[in-house]
């Protein structure tokens, strides 16, 4: 039996440590800047206050990596969270809703393997070279892109401005979802709103979070009495016992991460492009779209700090005696930070170290192989379509006046505007308006769409975000 750890009489604890706020004004414009300030001033992990509340914040790579693999010592389960059990979070903490959502993310061991087990025999068939369904989906995503391209083009021509996350990522994803998870047509857009604002912790992060755990049980309801080829009812077949809210759980953290994670990842993608950067560009530029991809979340993760892990005893991690039940929050931008300035020349230019990021997360609550690669072919496609169909694109606002998401967990942006001219190839084959069926029709009301065809739901969705959503 390993002999429990315990923190030398005298080491300060968390609490009484003098803890910086982390969201603050100057985080937002320049986090990369405070991840060093802290650095500098703790070392590779730092005590912060996150809305009032203090947890270490996790810097360094080595760190960072082994907090993720440990699962022994570092827990997700959010019972072993002192100030939780102790009552000294506030009851309105804008994070906490999100934290208590029981689903497989915020499980350990036995009770984890077992969720993530039927997680990866449902998303399996989707795979692009399993079957059937992975192709369907593959050539959605793709035909999904098209249509966005031509809606584009039908409003504001062959030429001119556009923003790229409400015209054309955003849209995307919410399709995809829609397709993927087999959605009645009256979900759309609102449930993307409420996810931004669960993982954004603002006011609205309870409310949200509720109203998108109802409109998933509505979802499984809806598949359990008409299943169809989609991801909700192989979950159903792989685990029957599954009630619609325990379903409805897993499902909306599945839409958290296609929806807002796999979004943020396309437009950081496109935007380490239309910055120029020679490193990303010239991977793209030479057909190697996962090697584009892989190196835009090196340098910019679209989680930027990963949800907490609670240690199950004391030990030291860093500088610090981390005390049995703190809260630490691996942070991903720190750690490539870390990475890329550790003195291993080159490394940005090394295939071998950009698969070393952390977008997809380490140890066994990393993203599952099957949606990595969902993930990835989503943005892989995203950003190679855009490319194919657009003669030019720059940006149409200063770098340093792009809108970013403000937040603990994501670093996204709002808006990616930009002037842009299609192809000549792609003017020539423009789609028509955005609908549902190659013929124009949407098929027989109450209809289910064959696997990988457009669902009027998300089209209509598409609309509603085009001409002015979030």
């Amino acid at each position: 039996m390993d002999m429990v750890t315990r923190a030398p009489a005298g080491s300060p604890a968390l609490e009484s440590l003098p803890a910086h706020p982390l969201l603050t004004p100057q985080f937002d414009a320049d986090p990369a800047g405070v991840y060093e300030w802290l650095r500098r001033t703790y070392g590779p992990v730092a005590p912060v206050r996150l809305m009032g509340v203090p947890v270490w914040l996790v810097l360094g790579y080595g760190e960072v990596l082994q907090v993720l693999r440990n699962e022994q010592v570092w827990r997700r389960d959010i019972t072993y969270w002192r100030a939780r059990t102790q009552g000294l979070l506030p009851a309105d903490w804008p994070l906490l809703a999100g934290y208590e959502v029981r689903q497989t993310m915020f499980m350990d061991g036995d009770e984890h393997r077992h969720a993530r087990q039927t997680h990866n025999s449902a998303m399996d068939p989707f795979r692009g070279g399993n079957g059937p369904q992975g192709w369907a989906l593959r050539s959605a995503v793709a035909q999904y892109t098209d249509e966005l391209v031509g809606a584009l083009a039908a409003e504001s021509g062959p030429a001119g401005t556009a923003d790229l996350c409400g015209q054309y990522t955003r849209p995307l994803l919410l399709m995809v979802t829609t397709q993927l998870f087999g959605f009645p047509d009256a979900l759309g857009d609102g449930l993307v709103r409420d996810l931004w604002d669960m993982l954004d912790g603002g006011p609205e992060a309870g409310p949200a979070t509720g109203r998108a755990l109802a409109a998933m049980a509505e979802v499984v309801a809806h598949r359990r009495a008409l299943p169809g080829d989609d991801l909700t009812s192989y979950m159903l077949l792989n685990d029957p016992a599954l009630s619609d809210e325990q379903l409805g759980r897993e499902l909306f953290m599945n839409a958290v991460y296609l929806n807002d994670i796999t979004n943020s990842m396309v437009l950081n993608t496109l935007l380490e492009v239309l910055l120029g950067n020679t490193a990303v560009g010239s991977t793209l530029s030479s057909g190697r779209l996962e090697e584009t991809l892989n190196r835009a979340v090196l340098l910019n993760p679209p989680v930027a700090n990963m949800t907490f892990r609670f240690a199950a005893q004391d030990v030291r991690l860093g500088n610090f005696w981390v005390r049995a039940g703190d809260a630490v929050m691996p942070s991903a931008a720190a750690a490539h930070q870390d990475m890329l300035s550790s003195g291993s020349a080159g490394i940005a230019d090394s295939v071998i170290s950009t698969r070393a990021h952390l977008g997809w997360g380490a140890g066994s609550h990393q993203c599952p192989s099957a949606a990595r690669e969902l993930g990835g072919m989503i943005v892989t496609t995203a950003v190679g379509r855009f490319f194919e169909h657009f003669e030019r694109a720059e940006l149409a606002v200063p770098e340093d006046r792009l809108p970013w998401r403000s937040g603990p967990l994501v670093r996204g942006l709002q808006r990616l505007p930009v002037r842009y001219e299609l192809s000549g190839s792609s003017i020539a084959r423009r789609p028509g308006p955005v609908n549902g069926g190659r013929d124009g029709r949407d098929g027989a009301e109450g209809a289910e769409p064959a696997a990988g065809r457009p669902r009027r739901g998300a089209l209509s969705a598409l609309r509603r975000l085009m001409s002015g959503g979030r």
